[in-house]
């Protein structure tokens, strides 16, 4: 808490006031290609015009295509040189992912959405890290929300149930969802000897545009906590450092938060409920694909 306060930084050099532009500074990623979810606006974007700065080949993926048109505009109004293009990409569409859209959509969103995408993904990150050597990296944007979910960790046997259903709980456990899907991920790709890490950040409590929409109880909570708040460069950091800098190479299956490792929840740490997580998950997204075929 001293450190996210003072912005003092921790053993990476690095801390809660770094901004992403710093964590990322002299780096060389030319040869990379990212592509980044959410990254028409708010810290995605900031992520997007680092990496592009840095080099980076950035795809955005948005289910805006105005906004992320917008964001690629801007990206190329500072950086005329940025590698920068833009992907029709809805995580909550049955269309573009194919998973059932009755499940509870926090859950499907932040997790299921982006759990089959990387698989989607996987081999061809797996076949591009080894015909290169350039370390492959996958990072989930995680949250400390992860701590607040429901009994158990993960409603397995009644995700959907509206009876139960709290709406902060719901998100702490599509968080925790996050962690443990990279969890079980690093786990399997280090046991297949592949050239590609899998790690969960925490942005920290970003200011952006939300607020305007957010409720009354929230805006007393962000004047009352102002101090540990952060802007959206700040916010942006932790993903870039994890995504880019090289004192990482071969880190993986950790959390971090203020660009430093940090011990996440009992339930992120458990090894039993990753696994399960990772079955459960896909069972929905196989009975989904049967469903769509037949449909």
């Amino acid at each position: 808490m001293f450190r996210l306060i003072t912005g003092i930084p921790g053993p990476s050099g690095f801390g809660s006031a770094s901004t992403a532009e710093q964590v990322a500074q002299e780096i060389d990623a030319s040869k990379l290609t990212a592509i980044v979810t959410g990254g028409a606006s708010g810290i995605g974007l900031e992520t997007a015009r680092v990496l592009a700065l840095r080099n980076a080949h950035v795809i955005i993926g948005a289910r805006n295509m105005e906004a992320a048109n917008e964001a690629k505009k801007m990206i190329l109004r500072d950086n005329e040189n940025a590698k920068i293009d833009v992907m029709k990409l809805d995580l909550a569409s049955l269309e573009n992912i194919c998973y059932h859209n009755g499940f509870e959509i926090q859950f499907a969103t932040n997790h299921i959405g982006h759990f089959h995408l990387t698989n989607l993904l996987l081999e061809k990150i797996k076949q591009t890290a080894k015909s290169t050597g350039i370390e492959g990296r996958i990072v989930n944007l995680s949250s400390v929300a992860h701590i607040h979910t429901y009994r158990g960790g993960i409603k397995f046997e009644n995700i959907n149930d509206e009876r139960s259903y709290c709406d902060k709980r719901s998100y702490g456990q599509s968080k925790l969802a996050n962690i443990l899907h990279a969890t079980e991920l690093s786990r399997r790709l280090q046991a297949e000897g592949a050239n590609v890490t899998v790690n969960s950040v925490h942005p920290g409590l970003i200011m952006t545009n939300l607020f305007k929409h957010s409720g009354f109880l929230m805006k007393i909570l962000k004047f009352s906590t102002g101090i540990l708040w952060k802007n959206v460069p700040q916010g942006a950091a932790t993903t870039c450092y994890v995504a880019l800098h090289p004192s990482l190479k071969c880190v993986t299956g950790k959390y971090f938060v203020d660009c430093n490792e940090f011990k996440p929840s009992a339930y992120a740490r458990d090894e039993i409920l990753a696994k399960r997580l990772w079955d459960f998950s896909n069972k929905i997204i196989n009975a989904a694909e049967i469903d769509v075929k037949v449909s």
